[in-house]
């Protein structure tokens, strides 16, 4: 008995966690914004090897989640922007002091695979894209996408609006860069993330510094978790050395 404690106790320090491995496995439900689900995807198995705890991930745009939460819907960690975590906290769904933030993306331009790539080291040069492109692809902003609704203020303040929107193509959520595989679209706009998984599309560049729109993204655990220490845990991982590895593959950056 003594030997299988000492040999449980050696496996959770090593992991990094301290202390004896849980008694018993929480269930840990995630909701993240799309931007960051492929991170939490990418890192859950490491971490429910490494704990025992089971984690369940499901994603939709921040005013997607807002509306779900608002409505009642349980949760032990929801990833949004850190004002949205804010929010979350100030009507008591998310618990005092628990948020961390995680990992910063910018917004990119994506063509189908292949495909010549467009000018899009200026503002000038990336308003001539869009305006010579045969469709635009981009989140609906009435869905609540960040991307979306940051591309489609954007349009107006370049002055285009009135010709791009006639040809846009609007996801209500998920990738717009699956518009672009499947030649729906010729060009896409949306955060760099959600554009890098995606096969048979390119990765463009990001949008001239100018007009950059770099989304912040956190967490938050329920105020009415069901065991708040595993989800904070998974909240710390999330923040960690091996979180910022996969970030960077995955075209975000940490966030310290």
């Amino acid at each position: 008995m003594k030997s299988h404690m000492y040999r449980a106790a050696v496996v959770a320090a090593a992991f990094g966690f301290g202390g004896l491995l849980p008694a018993s496995a929480a269930d840990i439900k995630v909701l993240s914004a799309g931007a960051f689900k492929q991170v939490v995807v990418a890192l859950a198995p490491d971490f429910e090897k490494q704990t025992g705890h089971k984690v369940t991930i499901d994603n939709g745009t921040v005013g997607e989640l807002k509306k779900r939460i608002d409505g009642g819907e349980a949760f032990d960690i929801v990833v949004v922007t850190p004002e949205q975590v804010d929010a979350f906290a100030t009507a008591g769904k998310v618990a005092p002091g628990s948020k961390v933030t995680l990992a910063s993306v910018g917004v990119g331009v994506v063509v189908k695979e292949g495909a010549a790539k467009p000018d899009i080291s200026t503002v000038e040069a990336f308003k001539r894209a869009l305006l010579t492109a045969k469709s635009v692809a981009y989140i609906d902003p009435a869905s609540g996408g960040s991307s979306g609704i940051y591309f489609d203020q954007l349009l107006e303040k370049m002055g285009i609006a009135d010709q791009i929107r006639p040809k846009a193509k609007l996801k209500k959520g998920g990738h717009v860069a699956d518009l672009i595989a499947s030649g729906e679209a010729e060009l896409g706009v949306h955060q760099i993330s959600e554009i890098v998984p995606v096969k048979g599309v390119t990765l463009v560049g990001p949008l001239p510094k100018e007009i950059q729109n770099t989304t912040v993204y956190a967490a938050g655990v329920s105020a009415s978790a069901k065991d708040k220490e595993a989800a904070q845990e998974l909240v710390k991982y999330l923040s960690g050395p091996d979180a910022a590895r996969v970030l960077k593959s995955k075209g975000m950056d940490q966030v310290s």
